[in-house]
């Protein structure tokens, strides 16, 4: 009988392109995004099975607590290690590998991202089982999944002829495409790369040795100096820090050539962006995604999210709202890219931040909008509404941007709400005068 599959979960990922909501201090994979437990406790759950031995999770110096308590919660026993500062994924799952490899040198390891969403558990297990053959017999294989359309934020597989089992070689990897050719891979049977691995411990770690020496020697320091801290495996920070900044991709798939790929038949999401969540989360009988103590009246096809209070949405469609409680208000995000979902409706997204009058400092919410129907990769544009008071007992309210070429300036400059969608959070409303709030 095979031994169990060892899992590791990568789980210090800072998670920002969920921002406000997911922090720095909060990342995704600690979050309830989908469901009353977060994407961190779904994974773990999911290899809960015979076929798979105690999990062991990596993670940054900010959240091992995070991650022991949360697992806890569950009822599962991790070892979870702490890795000093964020190397990318080549070093996370190299160290994590080579902590497995104590247990097993042969041990085939299943290295999964924390802060993805798998809803098929059973056909996520009958890959694992797939992928298996062709990992014990020495190849790094990757899970591909078929796409349902032709996105852009994802990189891409072209599998080859068949190994073993269900199994395929990989002919290339590439990188996340423009629409056309993404539209193209779709057409020629290129999969998604999910960023999710199965392997034996001693071949990725042969691999690395040949491909990332500086990497190999790097991490094989770190943990042979790994200290206890409070039952935590802390690898030893010095030598950790010399790993070169690598994604596994780069320092591994691209340039082996035991790269595989078997096809998952699940539904799957990485949560890159806010709607994400509308492709695979439930909707309501109007198509919107609602979370938290949301009211919603005449909106529709929307992702409505708020942290506490009760957030009503009025006359509104094809928005993602954010309302959060914890961001802070010198927090700026460069760029929002959002993927179109509906390609005959090429208006650019928006973004409006809700501060409270004069506010530059922590204020007590946050509301972000923009559109889910936005071009691609487009850049968004930011509006400051000071007029807005956002203490707790007033409420918010967040404006549609004018579609006006001429009002391309900071929301303050807005003559009259005239020109605003009646977008309302609690009890701020447009008036014909300005903003109000009850």
């Amino acid at each position: 009988m095979s031994s169990p599959i060892i899992p590791i979960l990568l789980a210090g990922g800072a998670g920002t392109r969920l921002w406000p909501v997911s922090r720095d201090a909060l990342p995704k994979q600690f979050l309830p995004l989908v469901g009353d437990r977060s994407t961190y406790q779904e994974t773990l759950l999911r290899v809960q099975d015979p076929m798979f031995a105690p999990p062991i999770v990596i993670t940054g110096p900010n959240f091992h607590f995070f991650a022991r308590r949360q697992a806890e919660e569950v009822g599962i026993e991790a070892t979870v290690v702490i890795e000093p500062m964020r190397r990318d994924s080549g070093p996370a799952i190299a160290a994590a590998t080579a902590v497995a490899a104590i247990r097993d040198p042969q041990a085939v390891v299943l290295a999964l991202a924390a802060d993805h969403i798998i809803l098929d558990i059973d056909a996520f297990r009958a890959t694992c089982l797939a992928g298996r053959a062709a990992a014990e017999a020495g190849h790094i294989v990757t899970f591909g999944i078929k796409p349902t359309e032709p996105k852009t934020s994802y990189g891409y597989i072209l599998p080859g002829q068949t190994i073993t089992g269900g199994a395929q070689a990989v002919k290339s990897f590439v990188e996340k495409p423009d629409p056309a050719t993404a539209a193209r891979y779709v057409r020629e049977g290129y999969l998604w790369n999910s960023g999710n691995f199965l392997f034996r411990a001693d071949v990725l770690l042969s691999e690395l040795n040949v491909l990332e020496p500086d990497m190999a020697i790097a991490i094989k320091e770190a943990v042979a100096k790994a200290s206890n801290d409070l039952g935590f495996l802390r690898l030893q920070p010095e030598a950790f820090a010399r790993a070169p900044q690598k994604s596994i991709d780069y320092a591994v798939m691209e340039k082996t050539d035991r790269a595989a790929v078997v096809t998952g038949q699940f539904r799957w999401s990485d949560i890159g962006s806010w709607d994400a969540l509308f492709d695979i989360t439930p909707r309501d009988s109007a198509g919107n995604v609602l979370q938290g103590p949301v009211v919603t009246m005449d909106a529709s096809d929307c992702v409505i999210h708020s942290d506490q209070r009760l957030t009503a949405v009025v006359g509104v469609k094809d928005l993602v709202i954010v309302r959060s409680f914890r961001a802070h208000a010198r927090r700026r995000s460069a760029t929002w890219s959002t993927n179109s979902r509906r390609k005959r409706d090429r208006r650019r997204p928006i973004i409006n931040e809700s501060t409270g009058p004069g506010a530059t400092t922590s204020p007590s919410t946050w509301v972000s909008a923009f559109r889910l129907s936005a071009s691609l990769s487009s850049q968004a544009e930011f509006f400051r509404c000071k007029n807005i008071d956002t203490a707790p007992s007033t409420g918010l309210l967040c404006a549609e941007r004018p579609r006006s070429p001429s009002m391309r300036k900071p929301a303050q400059s807005m003559k009259t709400s005239r020109s605003i969608s009646p977008l309302a959070a609690c009890t701020g409303w447009p008036t014909r005068g300005g903003f109000r709030s009850n």
